[in-house]
């Protein structure tokens, strides 16, 4: 059985081989009188691909690229790119919510992404300054 399978598997395999013969071995002979041109392929000109645009689309420039990113983007459901608390709550950003405060040093009512990065690095550095030595 199994080497059945085989022989039709390569039977099948070699036949498209076989059916591309050269077209002057199987094209019949042209008549001799030429009383009717027979029509000539003309090959279309090749289309030329598009340019590859060179700047990102409007929608992958706005995609966020870090999981924060994405969280932000999916907590701001106005799309404004500013968050805020009860946005950041409906979204279970606890760590953000909690220290809503400290992050919007300006009092704006809603934080960004650049606030959310300002107040992380200056936490990150505070934490390397508490940090003993060694």
């Amino acid at each position: 059985m199994r080497f059945v399978i085989s022989a039709l598997a390569l039977s099948l395999a070699a036949s498209p081989a076989l059916a591309q013969a050269p077209a002057a071995a199987q094209a019949p002979a042209a008549p001799a009188s030429p009383t009717i041109p027979a029509p000539t392929a003309t090959a279309a000109p090749a289309a030329t691909p598009a340019p590859m645009a060179t700047q990102p689309t409007a929608t992958q420039a706005a995609a966020p690229r870090t999981a924060f990113e994405r969280r932000f983007a999916a907590a701001n459901t106005t799309h404004d790119g500013h968050l805020t608390k009860a946005q950041a709550q409906a979204a279970h950003l606890t760590t953000t919510v909690r220290h809503f405060a400290a992050i919007d040093k300006d009092h704006k009512g809603y934080i960004t992404l650049d606030d959310l990065r300002t107040y992380t690095a200056a936490q990150r550095v505070q934490r390397a300054a508490s940090k003993p030595p060694g």
